[in-house]
């Protein structure tokens, strides 16, 4: 076969770049690679001829000898293309995960403090890694998402992640880089096949491909239809979403019951991923579905990596795990920015002697205006406010008079007769 010219490729990334707005930089994940390498080679020339501004990120892992090696190659290959190199060094440690997994979230987190919100991280993933990444997910028994393995676009960490060769083959890129004599680093472990990946690559899908020519292709195709179907699956529960969503982000309980179980699941995963939460596994999404018939009074709360679920008065709260307040008590002079452990204050006080700011301890009692004096744990009961929120609420006192209970950052759940609060929620909390 004759040696493929670049053009078709350039092409990719002339698409690619209206992805970004004009003024916004792209970035190249450059590993050292052949992909990555041959992408920034590319994509110098594209963005010279567009004047668009361009950087490259290394990741060293530093987990083989070899990683000096490909650090040096990144900074000689971008030195002779004019594009400036940033070096993250990472730290891959292992939380119970393999290395492969441990590795990509230490690059993750790279991504995500070098590269600046509104840029564009361009990833050289291709065809053949969209096989692997499908193989793979239908071996883990994922559902659509999974099976739609790696996105052409991701909007994430404010940033947007592109990959514009996603639906090239390897062979083509081998045969562009071979045609511009392009120089670039072979990682020795890509040969190790005790990794999943690499099995795949050098077992797997050569007796795949002797047997049906194209599989990689044809498996890549199947991602993208699945990719497709989980977009509109997405866009319909979102719909729906907003039918069951109350005004303080909860989801009635009520309804979501009358769903038949697939729809459930379907609706709590997209909720979710709106949130910014991970999803539940299987196991834990079906005990949290398994408590939607809990009487009214019940609190349920259950829990996964990274988020939790809670039930409470019929409504379904889906939110990041929520951790212990430290003890804390603090002198405040009334003025807006007091840093508390749930952030700034944003609140001020006219008063003409310091207070105290205190957690909840219970037992206060504040008087209110036209009301007189209330019990501030029978106030709460008649709220809306769920249990788990009553405990983070600051006591506004004056030795032992309650002047306001404040709900951080802004709000002010209730004043005192005669106190003079000043904010964005002062009058909103006054009642």
């Amino acid at each position: 076969m004759a040696p493929q010219p670049p053009e078709p490729l350039i092409d990719l990334l002339d698409d690619a770049l209206v992805e970004t707005p004009s003024g916004r930089a792209i970035w190249v994940a450059l590993s050292g690679g052949l992909d990555s390498s041959l992408l920034v080679t590319l994509a110098a020339a594209v963005c010279r001829r567009h004047q668009r501004p361009l950087r490259a990120l290394h990741v060293n892992h530093a987990l083989q000898p070899a990683a000096e090696a490909f650090e040096a190659h990144c900074e000689t290959l971008c030195a002779a293309l004019d594009v400036p190199l940033t070096v993250a060094q990472v730290s891959v440690k292992r939380h119970g995960e393999g290395l492969e997994g441990a590795a990509r979230r230490a690059r993750l987190d790279a991504f995500r403090r070098h590269v600046p919100p509104g840029d564009t991280l361009w990833l050289a993933q291709h065809q053949n890694d969209q096989a692997e990444t499908l193989l793979l997910a239908a071996l883990r028994g994922s559902g659509i998402r999974g099976l739609a393995a790696m996105p052409y676009r991701r909007d994430w960490q404010g940033m947007t992640l592109l990959r514009p060769w996603l639906y090239v083959s390897r062979q083509q890129l081998a045969e562009v880089a071979n045609t511009l004599t392009l120089d670039w680093c072979d990682d020795p472990t890509n040969q190790d096949v005790g990794l999943d990946r690499n099995r795949l690559r050098h077992r797997v899908f050569p007796a795949l491909e002797a047997r049906w020519p194209g599989a990689q292709r044809g498996l890549a195709q199947s991602a993208r239809h699945a990719g497709e179907a989980d977009q509109l699956l997405a866009a319909y529960a979102g719909e729906e979403l907003q039918t069951l969503t109350h005004g303080d982000d909860s989801l009635d309980v009520a309804a979501l019951g009358l769903r038949d179980r697939p729809r459930q699941r379907l609706l709590v995963r997209t909720a979710c991923q709106q949130a910014g939460l991970p999803k539940p596994p299987r196991q834990r999404l079906e005990t949290l579905l398994d408590q939607l018939s809990a009487g009214r009074d019940a609190q349920v709360r259950v829990t996964w990596p990274g988020a939790e679920a809670r039930i409470w008065r019929r409504c379904l709260y889906l939110m990041p795990p929520w951790r212990d307040l430290p003890p804390w008590q603090v002198t405040w002079d009334g003025q807006p920015g007091l840093l508390t452990p749930l952030g700034p204050l944003t609140l001020a006080l006219d008063s003409q002697r310091p207070v105290t700011l205190r957690w909840r301890q219970g037992g206060e009692v504040i008087r209110l205006p036209e009301r007189g004096r209330r019990d501030v744990k029978r106030l709460l009961q008649a709220t809306r406010l769920p249990p788990w929120q009553r405990e983070r609420l600051i006591m506004v006192m004056q030795g032992d008079a309650c002047l306001g209970v404040v709900q951080p950052p802004d709000t002010l759940l209730w004043r005192a007769e005669g106190a003079r609060f000043d904010g964005q929620g002062a009058q909103r909390g006054s009642a």
